[in-house]
């Protein structure tokens, strides 16, 4: 692999920044929180305009056609500069996963819309469990001539506030079944849940006797598990690598600091244990863009490693935002806990980022699982990725 991104990927890094420098005001997270403003939608319309909704798309379906290290790029930038809005839900997740389980039917319908950005989609997969292995899913789909009925409750759906569709992981006689489910239709109710960051919302979905058609049933049994996995591997590489851009925003922030901040006559900068938190922060910042990097990679060029190196860069950079997050914070003292800094925004971010799509102990877990087979030998994933 490269270890550098190409002059296309360095220009649409470039491009990306200035895009949310000029877009998006520092008081962004505060007027948000606080006054109600809907920064979000016109975030959303600029990033169609870009043909950013269509990113990770065929062009055969209005998308842009590019890979997951661009993806990555876009997300890093993303969470640089603390984006709102549900492309994280729609593109990465519960566009992935159009993509990878929908017939041709399902992706000139939902997945072309999303690229062009005339819909916004999010994936109801949590229940009271929280947990985010598919066998934890146990929501039931009561079998019908007509389709199915879906009946319960799921969790902690990101954005479905803001979805036009919601496409529901439900378990039926065959195994797993996705189901492409309106938000408007009879039966479905959306309310808002209490979460850490509230530039990304969270949201109890009930389903109360939904009747799903024949043709809004996505996929079922191994298809479906298959596509959802999938889904959520992309998703979770996208918000790891926001992650690496939210921990380069506190770098640069608390480094700024330092140098400004006095204390005894001189820049607290100067302090070598200031300087050993910033290069603590630097040393994570940096271990953790690797890590993002060659799971991107990967996805691509040995997608049989994907899945190990997406869990080994979640686990690594969801202790290193909380904790670049709690370095940066130290430094600024005070302040870093009022009102009037960005920087507890971030550390919000990094806390709800480190829950999302599994925290590092079920990461940790999960590469246990790939790493050891059944009988204990190390598998052949591993012996590949060492090589």
């Amino acid at each position: 692999m490269e270890f550098d991104l190409t002059e296309t990927q360095k220009l649409f890094q470039r491009s990306a920044r200035e895009l949310f420098t000029q877009e998006l005001p520092s008081v962004l997270a505060r007027e948000t929180t606080e006054k109600q403003v809907n920064h979000a939608e016109k975030i959303w319309r600029n990033l169609v305009d870009q043909g950013w909704t269509g990113l990770i798309f065929s062009e055969d379906i209005g998308g842009l056609g590019l890979g997951m290290v661009e993806m990555a790029v876009a997300f890093e930038e993303m969470g640089r500069a603390l984006v709102p809005g549900p492309f994280l839900s729609t593109v990465p997740l519960a566009g992935s996963l159009i993509d990878r389980a929908g017939s041709a039917a399902h992706k000139q319908q939902y997945l072309k819309a999303i690229s062009e950005g005339e819909a916004k989609a999010t994936v109801a997969l949590l229940e009271e469990s929280a947990s985010w292995d598919l066998d934890a899913i146990g929501l039931q789909a009561a079998e019908s001539a007509d389709g199915i009925k879906l009946s319960g409750k799921k969790l902690f759906v990101t954005d479905a506030g803001e979805a036009d569709f919601i496409i529901v992981a439900a378990r039926s006689g065959q195994g797993l079944v996705l189901a492409l489910v309106r938000r408007d239709w009879p039966g479905v109710t959306v309310s808002p849940m209490p979460g850490v960051d509230s530039l990304r919302p969270l949201y109890e979905v009930a389903l109360e006797g939904v009747q799903i058609p024949l043709d809004s049933i996505l996929a079922r049994g191994d298809a479906a598990r298959g596509a959802l996995a999938y889904a959520i591997d992309v998703a979770t590489l996208a918000v790891s690598a926001e992650m690496v851009g939210g921990m380069h925003w506190m770098l640069d922030a608390t480094v700024e600091y330092a140098k400004t901040r006095k204390q005894f006559g001189k820049p607290i900068g100067q302090f070598q244990a200031v300087q050993h938190h910033c290069a603590d922060m630097l040393l994570m910042t940096e271990s953790s863009r690797s890590a993002v990097y060659y799971a991107a990679w990967a996805m691509e060029a040995r997608p049989e490693l994907a899945p190990l190196a997406i869990s080994v860069a979640k686990t690594y950079a969801s202790d290193c935002y909380r904790e670049a997050g709690n370095l940066g914070i130290q430094v600024h003292g005070g302040i870093g806990f009022t009102w009037d800094h960005e920087i507890h925004f971030y550390y919000k971010r990094a806390k709800a980022s480190e829950l999302l799509f599994g925290d590092a102990t079920f990461h940790r877990e999960r590469i246990a699982k790939m790493v050891v087979d059944g009988a204990g030998q190390p598998a052949k994933a591993a012996a590949e990725t060492a090589d």
